[in-house]
């Protein structure tokens, strides 16, 4: 197996890990030698597709201010965000707002060049920024993987897997062993810091805004390196999603539609939100969710939709072209039809267990977007506060990063080490023959979890569901070395559903993201669920 020295190894290429090579490859005169790593190519990732923007709390917007973004937010995360990290997230927006403009990330303005705001559900101020009008995780991903493309210190590697974290017997991070997809070989990375920037597992379920890339990669290494993972349960479910006639996902038609004044309604235009929340469509997600949901199944609808129709005609085209342009393609003309939607899961709240500045339980292992678990979504994220973690934590990552670790490691010491030699070994072994269809275990799971691990749950369902992983992953066999790049999806994606379902069945109450209808008013005290491999047992830390 080939192997070779980085100062830093970033795993994912979306707006975390573009944002967090960058930095780091700009401190420090340069004298970092970091690799990039993405199983896919550098332009596919979630941040991608993330349509409505990203939480700016700036001093010219006078309708906003940090106290009232942290009080948003602690609402919407139903008593489980951290206030201090909420606070940390919400003062340092505007310097990492600036930051990217002064990286050309373009904003949308209006006529006098001042930059736009709008609104989304469960917020009380017009305070998210967008790009490209609804198309603000592409543009700012563009230009981020423009400027990291350009930097000779960084080392970009496409079509390679992430497989294993490489742990010493002192639980210290001192690499990775990745997996190419296009040769079918391994290779082992040695660095002083790893970062995991893979975002989400949002292919666990079959209806998912999520691409074929989110496949909890990050979230499994980490949990099979020993470290704690937090808040699992929490899934978000976005209430619109427009099945754009795909396998894999359905196109997200962004909540700031909703927050121009979009209503859902039925075939005929009548509404229904008024029975659900005095805040109507700008209701939090999990209630509007769980609203449509109830609807379609007392109706015995497949979707319900929204009437974007009152919008006022160039508004909705100067502000949502690619939405438009998705249902044009897909013969809906949203100034006069009414768009068809139905929920879909979006967003994982839970994750691996990390400091605001990305720190996880395994030392120079870090974590950062939707792989982590800062304590900012608490049981239900508030709409675009997951762009402005990603690029707040990216920004304190690197400021703890950039001078430091710029010593390239020792690999010839390192493979001495036990516990690594022994995961060596592993990757080093040949495969016993397996015949197993992969692609239908994958989506035998992804129904399963949408069935019986989705929007309502209870505790039959949710213990049949685990009895079920378990009998997919006897069917599939491997548990650690894989065949292929679709073989390794499949084993993350069987590490995480198991771990979503543990941690529901854990939780006895509804709360955010997480609703079990046999416990459908009951509040425990507020407190997170954590669980590490190392012990195998949950424990409980109460929110003060």
């Amino acid at each position: 197996m080939k192997s070779s020295e980085y100062s830093t190894i970033i795993a994912g290429s979306g707006i975390a890990g573009l944002y967090t090579a960058l930095r780091l490859s700009e401190g420090n005169q340069g004298k970092q030698k970091i690799l990039l790593v993405t199983k896919s190519n550098l332009s596919e990732s979630n941040s991608r597709y993330a349509q409505g923007g990203i939480v700016g709390v700036m001093r010219e917007n006078a309708s906003d201010s940090v106290s009232l973004h942290v009080k948003d937010t602690l609402k919407a995360g139903a008593g489980l965000s951290d206030t201090s990290v909420v606070k940390f997230i919400s003062e340092n927006s505007e310097k990492v707002i600036n930051d990217l403009l002064s990286h050309g990330v373009d904003f949308d303005r209006d006529e006098d060049d001042n930059l736009r705001f709008t609104m989304e559900g469960a917020h009380s101020a017009r305070r998210i920024l967008h790009a490209g009008g609804d198309a603000t995780g592409l543009c700012i991903e563009k230009t981020l993987a423009e400027k990291v493309q350009s930097c000779s210190n960084i080392h970009i590697l496409e079509e390679t897997f992430i497989v294993e974290l490489l742990v010493n017997s002192q639980n210290e991070c001192k690499g990775v062993i990745a997996f190419n997809n296009i040769t079918g070989e391994y290779e082992t990375f040695y660095a002083n810091a790893v970062v995991l920037a893979t975002g989400g597992s949002g292919q666990l379920y079959k209806h998912t805004t999520n691409p074929s890339v989110t496949t909890g990669d990050g979230l499994a290494a980490a949990y099979r390196a020993g470290a704690v993972m937090q808040d699992m349960e929490f899934v978000q479910f976005h209430p619109t999603a427009f099945e754009a006639k795909t396998e894999e996902n359905m196109f997200l038609i962004s909540e700031a539609v909703r927050g121009e004044g979009a209503k859902l309604c039925y075939a005929d235009g009548k509404t229904f939100m008024e029975k659900y929340d005095e805040r109507l469509e700008l209701a939090s997600r999990d209630i509007v969710t769980r609203a449509i949901y109830n609807e379609m199944m007392t109706r015995g609808l497949s979707n319900v939709y929204l009437n974007a129709t009152i919008i006022d005609r160039d508004k909705l085209n100067n502000r949502f072209p690619t939405i438009l342009g998705i249902c044009r393609k897909n013969g809906i003309e949203p100034e006069k039809d009414f768009i068809p939607v139905s929920p879909a899961a979006h967003y994982l709240m839970g994750g691996v267990k990390t400091t605001v500045t990305g720190l996880t339980s395994i030392k120079n292992l870090y974590a950062i977007g939707e792989t982590s678990c800062t304590g900012l979504h608490g049981a239900n994220r508030l709409a675009s506060n997951s762009l402005l973690e990603c690029v707040v934590s990216a920004y304190e990552i690197t400021e703890k990063l950039q001078y430091k670790n710029c010593e390239l490691p020792d690999f010839h010491i390192i493979e001495k080490d036990e516990r690594i030699y022994k995961t060596l070994d592993i990757y080093k072994k040949e495969l016993p023959l397996n015949t197993v269809d992969f692609k239908v275990l994958r989506q035998t799971l992804r129904n399963l979890m949408w069935d019986k691990v989705g929007i309502i749950r209870n505790e039959n369902n949710l213990k049949q569901a685990l009895t079920e992983i378990d009998e997919i992953a006897k069917t599939f066999g491997y548990t650690d070395k894989c065949p292929s790049k679709e073989a390794y999806e499949l084993r993350n994606l069987l590490t995480v559903a198991k771990l979503v379902t543990e941690f529901a069945i854990r939780r006895k109450e509804s709360r955010g993201g997480h609703y079990r209808e046999d416990y459908p008013g009951k509040h425990e005290p507020a407190r997170h669920y954590t669980k590490s491999i190392n012990d195998n047992k949950y424990e409980e830390i109460y929110v003060k």
